[in-house]
């Protein structure tokens, strides 16, 4: 492996869905039961709010940069009004925030994460978590997995520091930390990951293949591709 890590890099931060956790296993089911209460029991315009929000029907997998994959509650809310949905958009957000809630209880971690945290904290860096899913639910996913002795700070798209791809999350993280974003990285599966950390000047953008993105979706954008977050000690150690 070519690419490394620099020194100057003191913190991660991660995205969750497609990064940590597995993103089909994880939401697939969860992002069915969404839709058909979006399209109040149609299941016909249950399906279709599927397919526009970025679901494959026959497969279950969703779509790179489509609205299930990087957009928040808010922003599917206001898709599947626009696609037939007959609720308002804030009461479709506050049930689709709710149901989302669902996934943090049942997370389908990428790898060993509490190993990998702790390996990674063990080197000496600062970890937090930056997801278009609800702080709430975020919060609730760590404690699950037990990680919540390594991360040192979580925000969603209600935290106050505005949605992905915008820079406010990365930027919080590292006034949170006193570092300066130069001294971070971002790491996640999608576009909006990437644009955040170039948005925010980050230190580097890492794109993992574990989720959503593919090779040809995050090449133009990320210093780097890996499998996996699996795969991050190996950077990690090349320093």
């Amino acid at each position: 492996m070519t690419w490394k890590l620099g020194n100057e890099i003191k913190a991660v931060l991660f995205d969750k869905d497609g990064t940590l956790i597995d993103f089909d296993k994880t939401w697939a089911e969860i992002n069915r039961k969404g839709a058909l209460i979006a399209a109040d029991g149609d299941a016909a315009l249950a399906d279709i709010l599927l397919v526009e929000c970025g679901m494959d029907l026959s497969t279950g997998k969703t779509r790179a940069d489509s609205m299930f994959a990087a957009a928040n509650a808010s922003e599917i809310a206001a898709h599947m009004v626009a696609h037939g949905s007959p609720f308002e958009p804030e009461e479709l957000m506050r049930r689709l925030d709710q149901t989302f809630v669902e996934g943090a209880e049942s997370p389908w971690p990428i790898c060993d994460l509490k190993a990998l945290m702790q390996t990674l904290a063990g080197s000496g860096l600062s970890l937090g978590i930056a997801s278009s899913d609800g702080e709430a639910s975020i919060r609730r996913t760590v404690e699950v997995l037990e990680l919540s002795s390594e991360i040192d700070f979580i925000a969603g798209y209600d935290s106050g520091y505005g949605p992905k791809p915008e820079p406010g999350m990365l930027l919080a993280f590292a006034a949170h930390l006193g570092l300066e974003p130069s001294q971070i990285a971002m790491v996640g599966d999608n576009g909006h990951d990437m644009e955040m950390a170039r948005a925010a000047a980050a230190g580097a953008a890492i794109g993992v293949l574990s989720g959503t993105g593919t090779r040809q979706t995050l090449k133009a954008l990320a210093d780097v591709l890996i499998g996996s977050v699996a795969d991050l000690p190996a950077l990690v150690a090349a320093r």
